[in-house]
């Protein structure tokens, strides 16, 4: 009786410790455990040697890539929201199946446009880098010191009701 060799897949960048955990148990998994940008060659290679592709939003899959005479690809599947860094034209010419992650950056695009709101008429990122870039310039609090804008009481007017302003809304 024969094992059934598990599919290789080949991951461009460091994962989150369960994925990569998960990964290792279903496949033969490797992994970008230095999480060093992989190069268009090292992609290229991957592409002819893995059956799954697992780029990230940074990494460019080209039609070179997908198009190699020798390229043993099955299946792109991108971490991130979109595909954009991919050739799906070329890709589905070639057979492979491109797969993304939708929906999974809802509640913390909401969360970074909150954090935004309060940032922003707060001046924290300016605050932040005079008290950690510029301390010998601070001549210490005055009252008025980055004073900013307060958001109590104020209305949040939230242009595009989809997900995402819908999880701000929330």
């Amino acid at each position: 009786m024969s094992v059934k060799k598990k599919p290789l897949v080949v991951v461009t960048r460091k994962l989150p410790d369960s994925i990569e955990t998960r990964m290792r148990e279903l496949f033969d998994a490797r992994l970008n455990l230095d999480d060093t940008p992989m190069t268009a060659e090292q992609i290229a290679e991957a592409a002819r040697s893995a059956d799954i592709l697992v780029p990230t939003v940074t990494d460019l899959i080209s039609e070179d890539m997908i198009s190699q005479p020798d390229c043993k690809l099955k299946m792109i599947a991108n971490f991130g929201n979109g595909v954009d860094n991919i050739d799906v034209a070329a890709a589905h010419a070639r057979g492979i199946t491109v797969t993304n992650t939708p929906k999974v950056l809802t509640e913390d695009t909401a969360d970074m446009t909150m954090a935004l709101i309060l940032a922003v008429p707060r001046r924290m990122i300016e605050g932040a880098s005079i008290l950690t870039e510029g301390k010998q310039h601070w001549a210490g609090w005055s009252p008025t010191w980055m004073l900013g804008h307060r958001i109590g009481g104020k209305r949040l007017g939230i242009i595009g009701m989809g997900r995402i302003g819908q999880a701000v809304a929330r």
